[in-house]
């Protein structure tokens, strides 16, 4: 019988995607466990949090044991119960962190971190971009399913990952009218058909806001109902254009292995530009400017070292993985 695995996560999709990703990788069999947190906790910095298990809020899924043999968290308030597993378990749950929660990396056994968060330690594994879940054979299935219905576009296929609002970057219906206008006026030029899909964040305003200037373009766009085409967008297309807001979004894209333009945006961190420059520089990128250029981008690696280096470390702590 395998090491069990639970992965605790909030309500952010991208860090629950990156999680399950690693989770797929490593060959887990895995529970998903979803966790909202209290107010009062909500504000506190990990160091200060007390009795971490009352810090669940309403439709949490119980953390009580028996306790899993590797825990795997992203994002700040995961830490913290991480940190609380690993205690109640008595140290036998290998913890693993993804991002920086803004506590001493030592409490966990592993952190994957991105290079641009510049966490440093023993126990650290950096990374250029971020963990995903982004296979040839998932890309090549959802694909496959969902090629019917895109028939009636032309080529080449243009997939269009639309973010939104975060604490960097504001998307507005300004920002969407803007973002349709480049996309209408670079289909029209080139003659492509457009497979558009908006995100949680993105909004109902930015997203009509996009779909209005799109009108007569050959497109479709999926608004949050019915089955999520992200996978199969991303398996047809044959470029990728993609919003500046997100790490993950950005480096899903690029392990396709396609050519993916970035619109940039106002607003962003110092992180977000480190990032962005990092994989620019490597070739991975470039900036959306409406003309789609033939070029092929180098393979995206960042992933299976990692992978490899965990094992690594699991094997060490005499937790076997598939």
């Amino acid at each position: 019988m395998g090491a069990s695995c639970w992965i605790v996560v909030d309500d952010k999709v991208g860090v629950t995607n990156q999680c399950i990703g690693l989770a797929e990788a490593l060959g887990f069999d895995f529970i998903v466990k979803r966790v909202s947190t209290r107010a009062l906790w909500r504000y506190l910095p990990l160091q200060l949090w007390f009795a971490p298990f009352r810090s669940l809020g309403p439709g949490s899924d119980p953390l009580q044991p028996p306790w899993p043999d590797v825990l795997i968290t992203g994002g700040r308030r995961p830490g913290g119960l991480s940190m609380a597993i690993k205690r109640a378990s008595g140290g036998k749950t290998f913890t693993i962190q993804l991002q920086d929660p803004y506590v001493d990396l030592g409490k966990f056994d592993l952190a994957i971190t991105p290079r641009h968060d510049h966490c440093r330690g023993d126990n650290v594994v950096e990374m250029l971009g971020a963990l995903h879940h982004i296979t040839p054979q998932r890309l090549t299935e959802h694909a496959a399913r969902l090629a019917p219905t895109m028939a009636h576009l032309p080529r080449p296929l243009v997939a269009v990952m639309i973010g939104g609002t975060n604490r960097c970057y504001k998307l507005t219906a300004e920002t969407g009218r803007d973002i349709g206008e480049r996309l209408a006026a670079m289909a029209r030029a080139t003659g492509a058909g457009l497979m558009v899909s908006t995100s949680r964040r993105s909004g109902p305003e930015l997203t009509a806001a996009i779909k209005q200037q799109l009108h007569g373009v050959p497109s479709v766009m999926w608004e949050g109902k019915g089955e999520n085409p992200y996978f199969a967008y991303l398996g047809l297309a044959d470029y990728i254009v993609v919003t500046c807001d997100s790490v993950s979004m950005v480096t899903e894209a690029c392990a396709t292995g396609k050519p993916v333009y970035v619109i940039e945006l106002e607003g962003g961190s110092r992180k977000f530009l480190e990032f962005h420059n990092s994989f620019r520089r490597a070739g991975y990128t470039r900036p959306f400017t409406g003309v789609l250029e033939r070029w092929q981008p180098p393979p995206l690696t960042d992933m299976q070292q990692a992978v490899v280096e965990i094992k690594r470390r699991l094997a060490k702590a005499g937790i076997a993985v598939r």
